[in-house]
């Protein structure tokens, strides 16, 4: 289990509005480059995220994994499946803070290979701790 918990200059609402829109998660992971497919019920949506890698600099793999992702009054959660037999449960815990948002981020990274479980929870542990700077940065914005 992976947590961070940080806070967010802005009212839950605000920030849970925010975490259920599929379209913002571009950018607030430093690999998601673009969000497709959008399909959304009244509980949940679903869409598949364009994560990008470069591998020596130069070498450019967009990996596609399907997201489903589902907001409750006080939490953002869901399930990130990607290729490579690699699966992520995330929790987005939102409590007010002051006048912000305190947001416990939690995920958990299954794989079914070793290697690939240490990469991934490495670069997932990367951007959990990138996503509370970007997030707090678009606080403005979110009001």
């Amino acid at each position: 289990m992976l947590r961070n918990v940080f806070h967010v200059p802005a009212p839950p609402p605000a920030v849970l509005a925010h975490l259920s829109e599929p379209s913002n998660y571009v950018g607030l992971s430093p690999l998601v480059v673009a969000i497709r497919d959008v399909r959304r019920t009244p509980d949940e949506s679903r869409f598949v995220s364009v994560e990008r890698f470069r591998f020596l600099g130069f070498v450019k793999y967009d990996n596609l994994i399907e997201v489903t992702l589902r907001a409750t009054g006080e939490a953002v959660e869901g399930e990130v499946v990607s290729p490579g037999g690699v699966r992520l449960g995330f929790r987005f815990g939102l409590a007010a803070d002051g006048e912000g948002t305190e947001v416990e981020d939690m995920l958990t990274v299954q794989a079914t290979v070793k290697p690939l479980l240490w990469y991934a929870a490495r670069k997932a542990r990367e951007v959990q701790l990138a996503r509370a700077s970007i997030l707090a940065g678009r606080a403005a914005t979110l009001l």
